[in-house]
């Protein structure tokens, strides 16, 4: 373990980091008018020093190995979450603890979109783009933002993109260098970016408005400058233009980018993730619609209602036009479960992800047919490529670690606090599946809450934002001993 090249690649992307602070209290000063640019001032002070500390007092230069991506891709979004806390902490409009601006800091950065701030209308516009901001950043992996500039300085990145994309089939790169697949995959999301904010823009939303939610949209993660979220705006086009964008933002974007090479969109029908990530959607919406129009004191718009909260949590963006945790019990217990499975891998939604899904039932599937013929042979197939069966023990391996850690912390949360079952299922639901809203005292954001569970969330937020390996394997002392 090179503790001496990690220091120095942690503290090269804190000040890199630090930008973001300069550059939103500029906005802060100019746009807004606001008095909070001492407060961006200040924690680019402090993130800018600190990082150069870090970079210059950590010796000459090392190659990276592959355990360092490990650890740095995990004290890095640690150390941003935590000084990414700063403006907030700093705000005196806000005036929370600690707890509370690590809370909102690491679940803008993990894409989770819970929130512990109330008020959001009345909050300085500054503040609120810098939320949005952070969920920007995150969404699509400060590590490989950080892989595309770091060779630059003479430091490789493909232990930190592979340590960043720990799902089922990740070998392949779509260029033949590291550092330009992660620039393709940026201009991809910059792109995506602003067609989603021109779209909200003429929608009907103001610019300030339509450019924050598309940060929040394009990263799945939920965010809103208003306390009612996008109900806020009671409009049925700005929810389409959400609709249509959370689906896009669901599906890889390494395919994403080998359609628009191409310029073949029936790439997407050719593949078995994306069908079964339209098809998981489309089942969720037809049910929570249909149970909508039996209970029709329960939405006055149950077709509206219905198809935009079914494919929000779905995809694990967390956005509601209303309170679907007062829906009928099957309704919200249904969408809480669809986040569970997520959007397609590659993607910036959470979740266990479709495909390792659509892996766990073919092999269930495959035991079935052994069952049925002893003697016959089953290989498992995603269109005509055939899945090596390491690949499925990964997935189960996954599957039964992800199941085990969210019943522990289910436990624990209870253990610690005086929390009721339906909030503290829904809570770690919510923080692991990267989702945010959740069912009982978390249905509309997590202040209440006490702070060892906001702590004990904040874990969880990070392990699904790492699909818990990644962090996990920190903890194993085999890896310490290697």
């Amino acid at each position: 373990m090179h503790f001496s090249a990690i220091f120095r690649v942690i503290g090269i992307l804190l000040t890199l980091f630090s930008s973001t602070l300069a550059i939103t209290g500029i906005v802060a000063y100019l746009w807004f008018d606001e008095d909070t640019t001492s407060t961006f001032g200040l924690a680019f002070v402090i993130t800018l020093v600190s990082g150069l500390t870090l970079a210059l007092l950590s010796g000459r230069q090392r190659e990276l190995r592959s355990g360092d991506g490990f650890m740095i891709t995990v004290l890095f979004y640690l150390s941003l979450g935590l000084f990414g806390s700063i403006p907030i902490y700093l705000s005196e409009s806000i005036n929370p603890s600690f707890t509370d601006a690590a809370f909102e800091s690491l679940s803008a950065l993990t894409t989770t979109g819970a929130t512990v701030l109330s008020g959001l209308d009345d909050l300085p516009k500054s503040i609120l783009l810098y939320r949005q901001l952070l969920q920007w950043l995150g969404g699509m992996g400060i590590i490989v933002l950080a892989v595309a500039i770091l060779p630059m300085l003479g430091i490789g990145g493909m232990q930190l993109y592979r340590a960043e994309s720990p799902g089922p089939v990740k070998d392949a790169k779509l260029t033949p260098r590291i550092t330009e697949t992660a620039r393709a995959l940026w201009y991809l999301y910059l792109g995506l970016t602003i067609s989603c904010a021109t779209a909200y823009w003429l929608a009907g939303m103001s610019l300030f408005d339509a450019i924050c939610h598309s940060f929040s949209t394009v990263a799945i993660g939920g965010f809103s400058t208003h306390d009612a979220s996008l109900g806020f705006f009671d409009n049925g086009a700005i929810e389409t233009v959400a609709i249509i964008f959370m689906i896009i933002s669901g599906i890889n974007f390494g395919l994403h980018f080998v359609a628009f090479n191409r310029r073949n969109p029936l790439l997407y029908f050719r593949d078995i993730e994306v069908r079964a990530y339209i098809f998981v959607l489309t089942v969720v919406t037809v049910i929570v619609v249909s149970i909508l129009y039996q209970h029709p004191e329960a939405s006055e718009a149950p077709l509206r209602e219905g198809i935009f909260q079914a494919v929000s949590i779905a995809t694990t963006t967390g956005y509601t036009t209303t309170d679907f945790s007062i829906w009928p019990s099957a309704a919200p217990i249904l969408l809480l479960l669809a986040a569970f499975a997520g959007g397609c891998a590659g993607s910036t939604a959470g979740g266990v992800k479709i495909i390792r899904v659509v892996l766990l039932y073919l092999q269930g599937y495959r035991e079935i047919m052994r069952l049925i013929h002893p003697n016959g042979v089953f290989p498992i197939k995603l269109g005509s490529q055939r899945v090596p069966d390491r690949v499925i023990q990964a997935v189960w391996g996954f599957f039964s670690i992800y199941v085990i850690v969210f019943l522990i912390m289910v436990c624990l949360l209870m253990a610690v606090s005086d929390l009721d079952f339906i909030t503290a299922f829904s809570a770690v639901g919510a923080c692991l599946n990267n989702l945010g809203p959740g069912l009982g005292a978390v249905a509309m954001n997590y202040e209440s809450l006490p702070a060892a569970v906001k702590w004990i969330l904040v874990f969880a937020m990070l392990l699904g934002r790492l699909e818990i390996f990644t962090l996990l394997v920190l903890l194993t002392p085999a890896f310490w001993r290697r």
